[in-house]
């Protein structure tokens, strides 16, 4: 059967195959019209044809968001969970310095958007930065310590939680210090990025709840969130104004309200089929940033609703298949990281999803896997590969074995003299002790099947003890009861 890992890796791919055609397709232009030439040129469309689309910029960012998911699936993320789970500190407080190491790091690297010669603005924002390197000239530090955040999170959650007495509990010496940590690092980003910052929150939050964290001592921040939004909202003018427009958009629908309103014509233009891809008419200079934080609306109207319904889909199973991933994972580092990136994957799209759709004010969050950007795509997909790892190296309980051994390895087989049996594989001798005890010890048929609760089932032990019974004649005629008799006073 297909492992929940590959479905993650199958819809991933499908999610950016559709970030790229719809890119593309936002992407569109209309040539306008020129003195002395002939209409049928100078007003042409410039169309998607195969080759813009296989070499088109977010073709290869494609292929290297693939090859980031595939070399992140092969890390040997168990050997390097072992070796972080041996980290110790012969001082009192180790933990505590590893976890300031790392958010000072993380807000060295978000600080690097404000080194002149490194800083690039765009639309009157400094989040990006630029290394004159082939490729890299457009990249978003916030992005990597969204991801980096969950991971130091992660690693102290699980050192706390391994002790005897889960030190997650306890408020000052436990929680506290991960909560300041999130804090500075996400004020950090929530200076040019309001919305990443609270996205970190969010699901670093969710992480040390998953860890064991007490909710009641996490009502005590309540307060100081709030007000920290507040305050950030309040001291940004743009920020104000989103808030209004999202309010009432039709107060000033020329000015602060034009996103939201062109955002909701483009969805409702599409209908349930759509237009068509490519006959979008809102990207044509109505809809603004429609290749990156409106893209979906693009999709609303090109696809219609069955086409955001596909959309949704793949979303929502990436996030299933995370959650089953994370219910059967062992290891508390390796849950903890895989909830984190889940939670992040999530929140995200939704946060994109509810300003497409009108349900909150516009914000600068991308739809992973699908608007335009290099950095976003190429991190989002190494996580998901990490989760794709951390599945494909999972070690198997013994119940879960057992289970395995008696819901698949019994192969039903009908002899030619009319017995009926059911026979275990000699690949099924490594699961539990009951299959190798019934292998082994010559377990009778009845006594098997009595262990396992179905008396119809018959196990054939590698040396047998018993005679082979005669074949018996199976009764011509529709009588579950007397043949279920017949079998039981054979065996």
């Amino acid at each position: 059967m297909i492992r929940p890992g590959q479905v993650i890796v199958l819809c991933a791919f499908a999610l950016l195959t559709m970030g790229v055609v719809m890119v593309q397709s936002a992407g569109m232009s209309v040539t306008p019209l020129s003195d002395g030439m002939n209409p049928t040129q100078s007003a042409a469309v410039s169309g998607v044809t195969t080759s813009s689309l296989l070499t088109s910029r977010t073709s290869v960012y494609l292929l290297m968001a693939l090859g980031a998911m595939i070399v992140a699936s092969f890390l040997p993320v168990r050997r390097l969970a072992d070796r972080l789970d041996r980290v110790v500190w012969f001082r009192p407080g180790g933990d505590l310095g590893l976890l300031v190491m790392g958010s000072v790091c993380l807000i060295a690297v978000i600080v690097s958007v404000y080194i002149p010669g490194l800083r690039r603005e765009m639309n009157g924002s400094a989040r990006w930065i630029n290394l004159h390197v082939p490729g890299l000239e457009s990249i978003q530090p916030s992005e990597i310590a969204k991801w980096a955040l969950i991971g130091v999170i992660a690693w102290y959650a699980s050192r706390l939680a391994s002790y005897p007495s889960n030190r997650l509990h306890r408020f000052w010496t436990g929680l506290f210090p991960a909560v300041a940590a999130i804090g500075v690092v996400a004020f950090a980003v929530v200076l040019e990025d309001l919305g990443t910052g609270v996205l970190m929150v969010a699901a670093c939050t969710i992480v040390l709840l998953g860890a064991g964290a007490r909710i009641r001592h996490f009502a005590m921040f309540i307060p100081i969130g709030v007000m920290g939004v507040v305050a950030a909202i309040m001291t940004s003018p743009y920020r104000v104004d989103r808030i209004t427009s999202f309010i009432n958009p039709y107060k000033d629908p020329a000015g602060d309200g034009y996103h939201m309103i062109q955002s909701l014509a483009t969805v409702s233009g599409g209908g349930v089929f759509g237009r068509g891809i490519g006959h979008g008419l809102q990207k044509f200079g109505y809809l603004p940033e429609d290749t990156t934080d409106f893209l979906f609306a693009v999709v609303c109207e090109e696809l219609g609703l069955v086409g955001a319904v596909i959309v949704i889909s793949l979303y929502a199973a990436i996030v299933w298949t995370g959650t089953h991933i994370i219910a059967r994972e062992r290891n508390t580092l390796l849950k903890l990281i895989t909830l984190g990136i889940i939670a992040t994957f999530c929140i995200q799209a939704m946060i994109n999803l509810m300003v497409v759709t009108g349900l909150g004010p516009t914000k600068g969050i991308a739809l992973p896997l699908m608007s335009s950007g290099g950095t976003g795509w190429i991190l989002t997909a190494f996580m998901l590969g990490v989760v794709v790892s951390i599945d494909r190296t999972r070690v198997f309980t013994p119940e879960e074995l057992e289970a395995q051994a008696f819901s698949e390895g019994f192969a039903e087989r009908a002899s030619r003299d009319g017995e009926l049996v059911r026979v275990v594989p000699d690949r099924i001798e490594r699961f539990g002790p009951m299959v190798r005890r019934a292998r082994e010890e010559s377990i009778a048929p009845a006594e098997m099947a009595e262990l396992i609760g179905n008396p119809r089932i018959v196990v054939k032990p590698r040396v047998r003890i018993r005679p082979k019974p005669m074949p018996i004649d199976v009764p011509d005629r529709d009588d579950h009861d007397e043949y279920e008799q017949l079998m039981l006073h054979d065996e």
